[in-house]
């Protein structure tokens, strides 16, 4: 019978124990309730406007991925304690406290990790870097790593008269290179020019409207925060690719000459030359390999987030989308084109050497079939010789045959008073045909072994 599967069979006791061990039903998967927690894992602050938003991320120059984690642990709980703050988890990939009037998120990351503070209120000059005073310099010099996003927001009310925005943001901004644009569904304005001021921070202005609710500019400010981040990451990749082009630039040549159709070189040269052309590519692929799958991931994330904000153009000015088309995207189509290059040198290093391989299987034939002829000339030369020597053989022994003969004949000769020269005349030929088929047995003989042998071999 099987069991009955409505709650009723179960009693209130039975019901209220299963819903303190869920975690522990045999039903569910052992990931089921980590990978739901990770969806709440890192949620976008509440901010009411006005406010200030800080961001720094640190990033090890080299080896980043392989860095190691307990160093970001303990810069972080450095800062915490400084504050009074709970010290975070080891191991742990996020965290989030109050830093006396800041609001401090801690992410890590494969590469790197980010610290953004939100605070109430704006500085009296804008953009003050005394804002970011709770990640103080000696803080930062510290930092297991270095510095690749230094970036600040201020929120502030949209003013009734909009038009009054454009002043304040030539205030605050380069005109060259401003972008701004209207999101929110026309219930903010957002606005940067995409430089980094004396104090080397990168600025953003969000106005919106008072009646946007704290969850919404969260969410508007993180999409900002994200973007500066990914932004930045997937910049690093175009210095590598730089650096990258003038060795693909050096190699090219060298391996457009190993297919050349008027190189006669010895292929024991040619093959030399196409392994060293052939490990300096594959030493580039796998030194890069990580930069360029890290590069189109962060391009991803960043193209997302654009997305997101469903930008509408505000007085003429450029969106940021618009700005990140004309400066962002040939960057990225630059490591995208050197990478499909690396790719491509690859396969052709792989078709020249199938080409050599196939060139050297040619001569060998070659080779194979001139020493069969040889060879067989040999064998020919050989058998001659060896004809001839039987040859001789048989005269040799035919000759000391009938000399043995004659001598025992001779008694017989004069018994019978017949000439010894015509019995030694008449028993030569029979001496010469019987020594010639013995050799013809023996060799006969010899044949029938080696064949014998042959095939025992075989075996």
């Amino acid at each position: 019978m099987s069991a009955d599967p409505h709650p009723a069979a179960l009693s209130p006791d039975d019901s209220a124990a299963d819903a303190l061990s869920g975690a522990m039903d045999p039903v569910d998967h052992p990931l089921r309730y980590a990978m739901v927690n990770e969806l709440h894992a890192r949620p976008s602050p509440r901010l009411d406007a006005p406010a200030t938003a800080v961001l720094v991320a640190f990033k090890e120059p080299r080896d980043a991925a392989n860095r190691d984690r307990a160093a970001d642990i303990a810069h972080l709980a450095a800062l915490a304690e400084r504050h009074g703050a709970p010290a975070p988890q080891h191991g742990a990939g996020h965290y989030a406290a109050m830093l006396g009037r800041h609001q401090l998120r801690w992410e890590g990351h494969t590469e790197f990790v980010s610290y953004a503070c939100f605070a109430p209120g704006l500085p009296d000059r804008p953009f003050d870097p005394s804002a970011a005073a709770i990640f103080s310099r000696a803080w930062q010099r510290a930092a297991p790593g270095r510095r690749v996003v230094a970036a600040m927001i201020q929120i502030d009310v949209l003013p009734d008269d909009v038009t009054r925005v454009d002043d304040r943001l030539a205030s605050l901004f380069a005109v060259d290179g401003l972008s701004a644009s209207s999101v929110l569904d026309g219930q903010g304005v957002i606005a940067t020019d995409f430089r980094i001021d004396a104090a080397g921070w990168m600025r953003f202005a969000v106005f919106v409207h008072p009646e946007v609710g704290p969850g919404r500019i969260g969410r508007l400010v993180q999409r900002l925060l994200e973007l500066e981040t990914y932004r930045a990451m997937s910049m690093l990749g175009l210095p590598r690719v730089l650096s990258l082009t003038g060795r693909l630039n050096a190699l090219e040549p060298r391996l457009t000459a190993l297919t050349a159709p008027d190189d006669t070189r010895p292929p024991d040269l040619v093959l030399a030359d196409l392994l060293a052309v052939s490990s300096e590519l594959e030493a580039a692929a796998s030194q890069h390999q990580f930069r360029f799958g890290a590069t189109a991931a962060y391009e991803a994330i960043a193209a997302d987030r654009i997305e997101t904000l469903r930008e509408t153009r505000f007085q003429g000015r450029q969106t940021l989308s618009e700005f990140m088309t004309r400066r962002f995207e040939p960057a990225m189509r630059t490591v995208r084109s050197a990478e499909r290059r690396l790719a491509e040198m690859l396969d052709r290093a792989a078709r020249a050497g199938e080409l050599l391989r196939t060139r050297v299987d040619v001569q060998r034939s070659a080779q194979n079939q001139a020493l069969l002829e040889r060879m067989d000339r040999r064998a020919d030369l050989q058998l001659r010789l060896q004809h001839t020597v039987e040859g001789l053989s048989v005269v040799a022994i035919s000759y000391y045959a009938v000399g043995l003969i004659g001598y025992a004949a001779y008694p017989l000769a004069e018994a019978s008073g017949i000439d010894k020269a015509l019995l030694v005349a008449g028993a030569t030929p029979l001496v010469v045909l019987a020594v010639w088929w013995g050799m013809r047995r023996v060799r006969a003989a010899l044949h029938r072994a080696a064949g014998g042998h042959a095939g025992h071999g075989d075996l």
